[in-house]
């Protein structure tokens, strides 16, 4: 039944074992990343991100615990109903409880009543956390992994094991921890999860017991489940796969319980075209990018700008020999290409950027310039104007690329402010918001004129101005902000400094970036705002 090993086995490195063709991608999104600080998911929210990670190839999407709350059980009644291409749902839950008869309890009841195709459940394999948590002997908790597999599995589902704390309790008692292993499979698991549940593990030590635990187990599966508390859960994950995981757990962009799980959007392309595993069918790749931002928009956080391969940085070049480098040979600071996993190549324009630089982005509208035309040589003049006069472009690409349109003769007006007008009021006498704006615009031959409330001016304008021009482009509807970023320039002129304002706009699609400077910072975020508005268009009208 098991594997016999020596001292040896137990510290060897891993090495010299063929690598698995097809790695197995097991997403927590939905239950470890639903424990991530201010995360909090509806059920409208979590069917959205199951279909989306099914869309993605994944093998395997834990949906929730059906017996913790009465949301993942409706989660579960209506996910029954949507036919997945690929991911098997999962149901999550723990054993039975202690000195209690399996059958009679109730979680693990709702677990089989859930419908799940699989069923993953954790117990404890570290001996101190039996004795000082679970509060039992290490008998009971062997009896109470069993029994919940051979429940389990009689329930006609496919058995995962959680080993919670399996690297903390390989450290200390590792028979002990190997035994929480043989018991789940005794019980009939075939999937072995080794889980560093505390974050803390190193990647070598982790591949040291992954290799050893995979020979024990020959006619199992081994998968790795590791956290971030070190920053190590994604090179934990890796070095596993390479000892010879054949499944890896994580959440799609990280985020989870303390300082997140491993980064699903990070290891999926690392183990694919890196290594050469087969994760998910080839196509699926190139829709990671908006996978991610629809995933953190549903999420209501920022993906962060740097993170590898889904961040908008991720393939962003400033220095002009980094540019120059790019355009030439693009290999030369791009470790892949950047359409391979739904990315694009950003140069960002800053007092460090050459006229390579600005070059590339005026090749963008009109492919034929070079150089040293005078409309390049226009667009550097006037960057270079308007950064002494307090802007930069670097993080505001779709405010470059109207300026570009407008120095070159191809920017088309889809509105003309008249007014605007916003007022405070403090304290507010609206639940609506503490202020309110009025705003009038003219398209073509037809004036709009409308009025908004927000929480601060800008809050409503920015309402006021897409309740105007939503009646002539509907599609405005679908825009909103999310990032607002302000910045004094020069503090000694106190309360008359200029500003400059930074937004960050989406329309669950596509992201981009506008900015405005004034000595008002209504106004600067006006003009920051009606960029937005403006490349929204331009983009739509060009698709």
């Amino acid at each position: 039944m098991f594997a016999t090993c020596s001292c040896a086995d137990k510290c060897a490195v891993f090495g010299g074992y063929p690598m698995k063709k097809h790695i197995e991608i097991f997403d927590s999104t939905l239950r470890d990343g639903a424990q991530g600080e201010g995360i909090s998911f509806s059920v409208s929210d979590k069917l959205s991100i199951l279909r989306t990670l099914d869309g993605l190839g994944f093998d395997y999407v834990e949906a929730g615990n059906p017996g913790s709350n009465p949301k993942d059980m409706e989660f579960f009644e209506k996910a029954s109903d949507l036919h997945l291409n690929h991911a098997q749902l999962v149901a999550f839950g723990s054993t039975r409880r202690r000195s209690a008869d399996v059958h009679e309890d109730k979680l693990l009841g709702m677990l089989l009543a859930s419908g799940a195709p699989c069923v993953s459940f954790f117990g404890k394999s570290s001996s101190l956390h039996v004795k000082k948590v679970l509060r039992t002997t290490l008998e009971e908790n062997l009896s109470m992994i069993r029994d919940t597999a051979e429940f389990l599995k009689s329930g006609g589902r496919e058995v995962f094991f959680d080993a919670e704390h399996f690297f903390d309790g390989y450290a200390s008692d590792p028979d002990y921890a190997i035994s929480t292993l043989k018991a789940a499979y005794v019980g009939g698991a075939r999937l072995m999860c080794l889980c560093d549940t505390n974050g803390g593990a190193y990647p070598t030590d982790i591949a040291a017991v992954v290799s050893y635990v995979v020979r024990l187990f020959p006619d199992c599966r081994i998968a790795i489940h590791c956290h971030n508390d070190t920053g190590l859960a994604t090179a934990g994950t890796l070095f596993a796969v390479d000892a010879g995981a054949c499944q890896v757990q994580g959440t799609f962009i990280g985020f989870g319980e303390r300082c997140g799980n491993a980064d699903l959007s990070t290891i999926v392309p690392d183990l694919q075209l890196k290594r050469g595993y087969d994760c998910i069918p080839a196509e699926s790749l190139k829709r990671f990018t908006p996978a991610a931002r629809l995933i953190s928009d549903i999420a209501n956080i920022h993906l962060h700008t740097d993170k590898p391969y889904v961040g908008s940085s991720a393939f962003a070049h400033k220095g002009g020999m980094h540019v120059d480098g790019v355009l030439k040979y693009t290999a030369s600071f791009e470790h892949v290409p950047p359409e391979s996993v739904g990315n694009e190549r950003r140069f960002l324009l800053s007092e460090v950027s050459g006229r390579t630089t600005v070059l590339s982005a005026v090749r963008k509208i009109d492919p034929v310039l070079k150089k040293d035309s005078p409309e390049t040589k226009a667009v550097i003049a006037k960057i270079k104007e308007l950064e002494l006069y307090g802007y930069q472009f670097e993080a505001a690409q779709a405010s470059v690329e109207l300026l570009i349109r407008k120095i070159l003769g191809r920017y088309k007006p889809y509105f003309t402010l008249e007014l605007y007008k916003t007022i405070g009021e403090h304290p507010a006498l609206s639940i609506d918001g503490c202020a309110s704006a009025v705003i009038k615009v003219r398209v073509g031959g037809r004036s709009e004129i409308t009025a908004a409330q927000g929480d601060g001016p800008v809050h409503a304008l920015d309402l006021a101005l897409k309740k105007a021009l939503s009646v002539f482009y509907p599609a405005i509807r679908s825009v909103k902000l999310i990032d607002y970023k302000v910045r004094v320039m020069e503090s000694r002129q106190a309360t008359a400094s200029k500003v400059r304002v930074l937004i960050e706009s989406t329309d669950g699609s596509d992201i981009w970036s506008t900015v405005g400077v004034s000595q008002d910072i209504i106004e600067a975020s006006w003009i920051a705002l009606s960029d937005s508005i403006e490349y929204k268009l331009t983009k739509d009208d060009e698709k």
